[in-house]
């Protein structure tokens, strides 16, 4: 057996539901709530073993089902989520919001400064915006990658205190395109070179508002059920991954034009 079909599925599992459902359909003396014999018992289950070794197709079929099923309960999930935490999610006060602040439709993006496929999304990012003046994108920095992740979160929250919007996304596209690992140290020398004060980076970046920031981010996406980056939220449906520009733009202009990114 697969390993990915024995973490989904418990074969034992799946022939005593099948030896009881065989019960159910076939029995005509015997109640449903009766016990039933231990002969009957082990030939139902031979029966079960010998269908699905003559037809495994049928694990195959019951497994995607069970992933569908599963990934339909955490898409539901998920949008009660968005719609409970909808306050924090689009219009926090910690938050960074780049585009056009008064845009129609917005854009949540997890990220983390480590994180190398964000780096590849910085650009799909550039180019939706450049190429939408109606876009409001907000910046969640969601440190999942280690202790420099955090550090430089820290720094960015202070940074975004210090700097104007506009100088503020040009320090967000420079931490991320720094090559090698990114802590405090690169984060405050790309804020000081944008012209922000390196002793009140420190002071601020350790301050109770920043700590109260990442712990809102870390509730959001813990609510969302997120465990890596990038990861999206657009109307009520959180995108996994870097899924791409193209993907990305069609579910934006889907948004524009019914409500949903999936018209």
């Amino acid at each position: 057996m697969s390993l990915r079909l024995a973490q989904i599925f418990d074969l034992g599992a799946l022939v005593r539901a099948a030896a009881v459902a065989a019960v159910g359909l076939a029995a005509v003396a015997t109640p449903l709530r009766a016990e039933l014999a231990v002969p009957q018992k082990a030939e139902i289950e031979k029966i079960v073993h010998d269908y699905l070794i003559a037809n495994p197709e049928v694990i195959r079929d019951a497994i995607d089902e069970l992933e569908r099923r599963q990934k339909v309960a955490e898409a539901d999930s998920r949008q009660k989520a968005v719609t409970q935490g909808a306050d924090k999610l689009f219009n926090s006060a910690n938050q960074a919001v780049i585009g056009n602040p008064a845009g129609d439709v917005t854009l949540v993006e997890f990220f983390d400064y480590n994180c190398g496929y964000c780096k590849r999304a910085l650009d799909d990012i550039a180019k939706l915006i450049d190429g939408d003046p109606k876009l409001r994108v907000v910046l969640k920095d969601f440190p999942v990658l280690g202790a420099g992740s955090v550090e430089a979160a820290e720094v960015a929250g202070a940074a975004r205190l210090q700097l104007k919007p506009e100088k503020f996304y040009e320090f967000h596209r420079k931490l991320l395109n720094t090559r090698g690992a990114v802590g405090k140290a690169q984060a405050i020398a790309v804020a000081k070179e944008l012209g922000a004060d390196p002793a009140k980076l420190e002071k601020d970046a350790k301050s109770p508002e920043s700590k109260a920031s990442i712990k809102e981010v870390m509730e959001l996406a813990d609510s969302l059920n997120l465990s890596g980056t990038p990861s999206w939220v657009l109307g009520k449906e959180v995108i996994v991954g870097a899924v791409g520009y193209q993907q990305l733009k069609a579910k934006i202009d889907n948004t524009r034009k019914c409500g949903k990114t999936v018209c």
